[in-house]
């Protein structure tokens, strides 16, 4: 996370993208909402949303 530049970056292992601060939570809804549709692929949205949890933990402790 990066609070100068109001960005956060989230990382896996096979892509990575820096976003707006701002759309944090909006991210967060998305990626849960994805696994709630495709029950099938859940587990691969686990990773995400544990990344993004941990941003707005981050976030918010500020």
């Amino acid at each position: 996370m990066d609070r100068e530049a109001g960005t956060f970056t989230l990382q896996l292992a096979t892509w990575h993208n820096t976003y707006p601060l701002e759309t944090l939570d909006r991210w967060l809804e998305f990626y849960r909402e994805q696994r709630s549709i495709f029950s099938k692929c859940r587990d691969t949205y686990d990773e995400t949303i544990e990344l993004l949890e941990k941003a707005v933990a981050e976030r918010d402790a500020a």
